[in-house]
Parts: structure tokens; sequence; C-alpha cells
């Protein structure tokens, strides 16, 4: 099996743990195992000599062309041989020709997977004895692509051997007398019409935000007869995208859930319960730490990531290959967690005072009323009270994709509902003045650019003190900026809500050219109302009881009313 003792003796080293691996790995080298047990009933056998054949052709043909490697052998990793091994040495009995037609391959920066994607397809350009074969390595636009198509192109040139076969052309390699090309193909080209694929690299699958490129390409192979479609990422951030449907398939795949012969992968990340900051973890993520993957690098970004929840978002998923919620994270998920200093009882909240935000939802959508309430020892530290509701209608929406969550919250309490199929304004209307007879409501903050000019009114005409606020960078700057010290000084306490929590980890931001932050709905990863409801409240908070002075000033946050 390519250096038969080399591979098998990863197997065997990252089954015993002797190897730092994650999960999803292991179960990789299971799948190898139990194919070689079952590849009768299978209709499949292993291809020593095939497997054997294309690390060969990577250790004599092929030579690293930058850095400091640069013109030396491409030498062959345990975890590169097993999945080049994996991938064209599994065959079908029935034809003897490839068992995978698609490979997912995951795995951290740095680890060297543009230049193994680039041998790959010259591999199936060079050695795979298809006449007229395409060879394309696809991006989400045509310079993208050329960015990675160079790692190939460059590979050729610092290869004797190859720049006899191969010519050079500008972004194209061409072999005369196979009639063979291998090009650059973007996803913004003019027509992607008359393609007829044999190998496909899409490097960094997580960068296309729709499917487009992918179905073509995957409809482009059937012609050929053992077609490969490459695609080679990291984790992304995005999980409406071809990418996660990929990764969340090959999962299913390596969990046993789904069973398809044709799909190989290999996913190399920490594991969900790692410690994100030890070095064991930075070692199961990355197959090539200690090599291509610096130590002193590592450690330097962490420190970075441990100061910045931005930077820690950053560092877990480019780093760790851990999938996030969004590029632009602000909470700290365990900094939110720190904060449950206690269980949030409405009865000992009976006659405080408190102040209240409401984000009112679209028609569908969450409706977020929170109050926060001021502790009379410690004024910094607030009780966080949030009714959540959707309409009766969307919790029993089983193509809602938090059709399961929705469930358990409001079998548990945290989720509630209003009649219908949309939000009941006259009902939420009735609870906010319910809890102004129960709390000493000093006044509340609404959406002043939503559909909420009505409900306003009428909270008005019963006497309680409405403000209407913007929802630009003006207007978050300062209650953002509180919100923050206030949670990283755990004086935020949320009572454990499993909703605010939720929505704690899918808030995104975006950031003015001033430094000034205000949620993002549109890049936030699910729903964020409660903690737009939550940073509403502690803006009232903030600015005193009507007329009352503004710690906004005081702290030199604003100078003016916003």
């Amino acid at each position: 099996m390519g250096k038969p003792n080399q591979v098998n003796k990863y197997i065997k080293d990252v089954l015993s743990d002797k190897a730092l691996t994650n999960k999803y790995v292991k179960l990789a080298c299971e799948r190898h195992l139990s194919d070689l047990q079952n590849a009768n009933k299978l209709g499949i056998f292993f291809d020593y000599e095939a497997a054997q054949y294309v690390i060969d052709f990577f250790k004599n043909f092929l030579v690293h062309s930058k850095g400091e490697w640069a013109e030396s052998p491409f030498t062959v990793a345990a975890w590169e041989a097993f999945i080049l091994s994996s991938v064209f040495g599994w065959k079908r009995k029935s034809d003897n020709k490839r068992r995978f037609r698609i490979a997912y391959i995951s795995v951290p920066r740095k680890n060297g997977k543009t230049t193994l994607a680039a041998g790959i397809g010259l591999y199936l350009f060079v050695a795979d004895n298809e006449i007229g074969a395409e060879i394309y390595t696809a991006g989400t636009k045509l310079d993208q692509a050329k960015i990675a198509h160079s790692e190939a192109t460059r590979m050729v040139k610092a290869s004797q051997s190859l720049l006899k076969l191969i010519g050079v052309f500008k972004n194209n390699l061409h072999i005369e007398s196979t009639q063979s090309k291998y090009e650059p193909l973007g996803a913004d080209a003019d027509t992607m019409d008359g393609l007829n694929v044999h190998g496909a690299i899409i490097d960094e699958l997580h960068a296309h935000k729709n499917r487009l490129m992918w179905d073509v390409l995957d409809t482009a192979t059937t012609a050929r007869q053992q077609p490969l479609l490459l695609a080679i990422t990291t984790a992304g951030s995005n999980r409406n995208t071809i990418c996660w449907e990929q990764h969340e398939y090959a999962q299913k795949i390596l969990n046993g859930v789904v069973k398809d012969e044709t799909f190989f992968c290999f996913l190399s990340s920490a594991d969900e319960e790692d410690d994100w900051t030890k070095e064991t973890t930075w070692i199961k993520a990355n197959p090539n730490y200690g090599i291509s993957v610096k130590p002193d690098d590592l450690k330097r970004k962490c420190e970075k990531a441990k100061q910045s929840p931005a930077s820690q978002n950053a560092f877990m998923r480019l780093h760790l290959n851990r999938w996030t919620q969004q590029v632009d994270r602000w909470i700290d998920l365990q900094v939110w967690q720190e904060n449950n200093t206690k269980e949030i009882s409405e009865a000992d909240l009976i006659g405080r005072r408190c102040y209240g935000g409401l984000d009112l939802s679209s028609i569908s959508d969450i409706t977020a009323w929170v109050m926060v309430f001021p502790d009379d020892e410690d004024s910094d530290k607030i009780d966080v009270l949030a009714r959540l509701w959707c309409p009766e209608d969307r919790l029993h929406d089983k193509t809602n994709r938090y059709y399961n969550d929705y469930q358990t919250w409001h079998r548990q309490g945290f989720l509630e509902t209003t009649p219908g199929n949309c939000i009941d304004y006259s009902f939420i209307k009735a609870k906010i003045l319910e809890d102004a007879q129960r709390f000493q409501l000093v006044d509340m903050n609404i959406d002043r650019l939503f559909q909420a000019h009505q409900i306003s009114m009428e909270l008005i005409d019963e006497g309680i003190n409405v403000v209407g606020m913007g929802m630009g960078y003006m207007s978050f700057a300062a209650p953002m900026k509180e919100f923050e010290r206030r949670l990283l000084a755990r004086k935020i306490n949320h009572g454990g809500n499993p909703v605010l929590k939720w929505m704690a980890d899918n808030v995104a931001v975006s950031i003015d050219p001033a430094g000034n932050l205000k949620p993002n709905k549109a890049e936030s990863q699910g729903k964020v109302d409660g903690i737009v409801a939550l940073i509403l409240a502690i803006d009232r908070l903030s600015r005193g009881a009507a007329g009352g002075t503004s710690v906004y000033e005081e702290r030199g946050l604003i100078s003016v009313e916003v």
C-alpha cells in the first residue's frame, strides 16, 4: 500500500494514538481497514501497485518550487501517502477502474495542501494513461484559479523530466502526444460549456459562495471512465455553502451514517472538546506540524488570539480547521459562559428597577424583549431576563433549519410563541405592559428603523417611556463597548439561557473606519435578536433614568446623545 510499511505504520500509529490525530482521521483509517476486510462484498479491491505507482511519481518527478524546500524532491509524508494510496489504489472489481470519484480533503493552512493538490493534478495529467485528458484548477474567479494553478506550473518548470514532456504557454500546460491540457478555470468565465473533465482540483472550496462551479465540474465528468473531482480546503465560516454541504456529507460517511463507495474523505482538525490553546491540539489538527507548520508561529498567533475574539476565530478556523460561526466573531463563548453566575428567578426580580430593549422581528422570525436589572450593591453587575417569541406555526415548521432547537427550547420554557403564522405585536405589547407592572421598568429602547412606530405609540399611550434607537454605527458604538466592558468583567448574569447562548455564538459585527462596531445580522450565522435586544437594554441603563447622568459621558464614550 503506497510505501506499504509507511502507510501501514501510519494507520497503526493513528489507531494506537501514537500519532496524535482527531476523531475523523481515525475513522478514515478504520474505514480503510474495514474495506480491506469486506472488499469482496463491496465489489472492490486494493491495487498495491497502483498505490505505489502514484507515490513513486511524486518522489521521482515532482520537485518543490519555492520556500525552504525549493528544488528538493517531493518527500511524501505518511498522511499524504495514506491519501494518495487510498484515492488511487482502491479500484472496482467490475472494470478495474478507480473506486473514488470525489475526494474531499480538509486540512489547516500551511500543511502543504496546495502543493499536494498540484501534484495530484499533474499525476492525472501525465501518468493516468488518459488520452485527451482535461485537467482544471478551479476557483471562484479566474485570477484566483491562476494563483493555485501556478503551483503546478512552477513544479513543471522545476522538473527537467516533466519539462521534456509538458509544454508551458501562459496559463496553459499541454502534452501534444496525448492532446491533453491542464488549465485554470474561474466561475466568472464567459462560458463553461463543453468541458470534458478527467480531473478537477478545487483549492479552498470554502471560498465558493454557491455551488455553480461544483455542479458544472461534477456533471462534466460523465464521459470519462475514472474521473476525479478533488476538493482540498480549510474550514470555512459560512454554513450555507457547497463546502459545508460536502463537509457534513464527509462526516456522515466517516460516522457510518451514509454509505458512499465513491467518496473519499480526510478531515484533519482539532476535535470539538479540545483546548485550542494547547500544543497537543495543534499537533492533532496539523499533520505537518513541525515540518511546514512551525510551532513558534502557531504559539505567536495563539497568544494574539487569546486577546481578541476575532483573532481567536481566525486561529481556530485557519490553524485548527474548525468551522466557525462567522468571519468577524465578536463574543468569546467561554467568556459568555463565565458570566452565568446564578440562576435567574423572576420572583426575585419583582419590584427591582430595570431597563428594556425590544428587537422586533419580521413576520416569522424571533422577537426579543430583554430586561436588565442593575444590582443595588454593584452598579456594574446586571441580571438579564429575556423573553423570546416566534410564531406558533414556525415552531412546527420542519423546513426550519433550527426546528429541533426551537422544539427543545420551547419545551424548556426559553422560547415562547404567539398565535398564528406571524408575530402578533399586540400579544408582545401586552407582555411588555405586564412586565412593566411586575417590575420597575424605567424606560426601554426600540429599533426606530423597523416597523416599530405603532407599537411604540401604543406603549407610550400606556405610560411607558419608549426611546427609538437607530441601528447605525453612531447609535451602537457606545453600547457595544459598554456591553464588552461588562462582559469581560463577568458582570452580565444571563442565568445560562440556552437561546441567548446560541445567539451570542452567532453574532457577527461590522466595523467602520473609525473602529466602531454594530451587529451585522446579514453576516451572522443564525439569529442574534436576543443579543441585539440586550445591547438596547444596556444602552438605556447606561444612559441612566430619565434625564439622569449617562455613564457614556463619564467614561468618555460619547459626548452627545445619539
